[in-house]
């Protein structure tokens, strides 16, 4: 699980395997297998790094290489 963080600054778990894309419309928007869309405040940029150390941690690149 990934934190990030609503507009109402609140943080919000996510399964980052579940994220089917990342849009700007400006804000960021994740848009999830289920359809359902999360509007954070967390850059793009930070997301994808949260993602990348979660995937290390699980050892989900072992067999990406």
């Amino acid at each position: 699980m990934i934190v990030v963080t609503r507009l109402d600054g609140k943080q919000y778990w996510i399964n980052p395997h579940q994220i089917e894309s990342i849009e700007l419309n400006p804000d960021v928007t994740l848009l999830m297998l289920s359809g359902k869309k999360i509007v954070v405040k967390d850059p793009v940029e930070e997301i994808l790094n949260r993602i990348v150390e979660y995937r290390r941690r699980i050892g989900g690149f072992k067999n990406e290489d």
